[in-house]
């Protein structure tokens, strides 16, 4: 694979009449797309088979799809252009190929979770958030390589094979929406959406050098999706901007009567939201546990970002932020999902997810009880830190991209590195507040570097608007897979 380089603004639009590469369609954003689709002036058609055509010739070296659906999507496609033709258009998804971590339902599709245990299951129904990218007029291109059950951090283990990163292909592309984050750095569709209950969405974003939003807890549906822990799940885009990410999360977000993590609350808008410099803006950097055993390049990338914030006239001061470091919840509401199939099928599970699993075996009534009373604690106690900042700003990730082969085959070493690579992830799933991973710098060996910007609940607007208005001005340049 072949890697060139382009800024993230808005793609040059070729001339009317003008072919497009292959390249040049794949690496349009969706706003850019969208706005094309809408005015006629380019076809859902080709869109949808400029993704086929590279899925076809990169995937094999990749690995993020495990099902492709390209006949639905292209008769979707075909629907969607008669649609715009005749003055249908139902807004900036119409048209628009996107793909689904496969752990969230679709009916008639099969939805795997990464597992044997579900090769051959096939839902009747579609997950919440599915049924509202269809009635958006998304196209669906199929369903995407992950960690086993989206307990891990490096989307190696599967039953499919290793996710491979599409910028060092020695790299992992992190966990659990390794698939996802791949799939779309390589412009194998335009957006994913992927879960995230430690840190994976924003982890595989920050290792493959896209945007991964992780909303409030409860501001999307998980119906209708594979769980690793109900009281810590979250579903999310993956997209190649920010303002990509605010297109989808305006599609996806809203109450969900028949989820009860789903309060009714009034979505707002997220598209076009952008902190002014110069206007008041209070950026708190939580140091304690968020900027310990950093990669020196990771810490000084961040630093070097907070230095734009406050040269752009933003208070820039460091903020206290209790971190829970327990596992109790996750452990236990996973191996209670799990309870009964690995009791029946062990032998169908990867060896380190049934170990992982195993591990909350025999935790209590009482510890889970206790676990999930602060668990709500923190949800009451931690958005204090609001009161003095309007965001916070840290490293996604202590490292960059880790070599595949340096990950350890023992249990222990791999439970330890998840710990490590979703450190500064995993507590703000525990507090449910809205963050996104946006990328900042790259090493000197060329791995993406992710900054991570967290806002009060309910807050993604103004995250948003601060993740837009870096990205403007850092001007990142995106990869370009030939």
């Amino acid at each position: 694979m072949g890697v060139l380089y382009a800024g993230i603004g808005p793609a040059a639009a070729a001339a009317p009449g003008v072919r497009r590469s292959e390249q040049d369609l794949a690496f349009l954003s969706i706003e850019e797309a969208s706005t094309l689709i809408k005015s006629r002036r380019l076809s859902p058609v080709d869109l949808t088979q400029a993704c086929l055509a590279r899925i076809e010739r990169l995937n094999p070296a990749l690995n993020a799809f495990i099902t492709v659906t390209a006949t639905s999507a292209l008769k979707d496609a075909r629907l969607a252009e008669a649609d715009i033709q005749k003055g249908r258009w139902r807004g900036p998804l119409h048209g628009i190929p996107v793909a689904l971590k496969d752990l969230i339902d679709t009916a008639g599709v099969r939805t795997t979770a990464g597992s044997a245990v579900f090769k051959d299951r096939v839902p009747t129904e579609d997950a919440t958030v599915v049924r509202k990218l269809k009635e958006a007029g998304a196209i669906l291109l199929g369903k995407l390589n992950m960690h086993e059950f989206a307990y891990g951090s490096t989307s190696v283990t599967s039953f499919y094979g290793a996710v491979v990163n599409p910028w060092a292909p020695d790299r992992i592309a992190g966990g659990s929406s390794g698939g996802s984050a791949a799939a779309v750095a390589a412009g194998l569709c335009y957006a994913a959406l992927g879960s995230d209950t430690g840190g994976s969405i924003r982890e595989p974003a920050s290792f493959c050098g896209i945007v991964g939003l992780k909303p409030t807890y409860g501001r999307v549906s998980t119906r209708g999706v594979v769980p690793l822990a109900w009281s810590l799940d979250h579903v999310g885009p993956l997209a190649r901007s920010v303002t990509d990410a605010a297109l989808v999360l305006q599609v996806i977000a809203g109450y969900d009567a028949g989820e009860p993590s789903s309060p009714e609350r009034s979505v707002d808008r997220y598209d076009g939201v952008e902190w002014r410099r110069g206007t008041r803006l209070r950026v708190g950097v939580p140091r304690t546990s968020y900027f310990s055993n950093l990669d020196p390049e990771v810490g000084a990338a961040i630093e070097a970002s907070l230095d734009l914030f406050k040269r752009w006239g933003a208070e820039v001061r460091d903020v206290p932020l209790e971190v829970s470091k327990d596992r109790t919840i996750i452990r236990a509401e996973a191996y209670a999902y799990h309870a009964e199939r690995i009791a029946a099928t062990p032998s169908l599970y990867q060896a380190e997810t049934l170990a992982k699993i195993k591990a909350g075996e025999g935790i209590n009534t009482a510890q889970y009880i206790n676990a999930r009373r602060e668990l709500d604690r923190l949800r009451r106690t931690t958005p204090e830190v609001f009161s003095t900042v309007d965001v916070l700003i840290t490293p996604t990730t202590p490292v960059p991209a880790p070599r595949a082969a340096d990950l350890a085959s023992n249990i222990d070493a791999i439970m330890a590195a998840d710990g490590f690579y979703l450190q500064n992830t995993r507590s703000f799933d525990t507090d449910g507040f809205p963050t996104i991973s946006i990328p900042c710098a790259t090493t000197r060996s060329g791995l993406p570097i992710g900054l991570q910007i967290s806002g009060a609940p309910w807050a993604e607007a103004r995250v948003l608007g601060v993740a837009r208005a870096f990205e403007r001005a850092a001007q990142w340049p995106a990869l370009r897979v030939a």
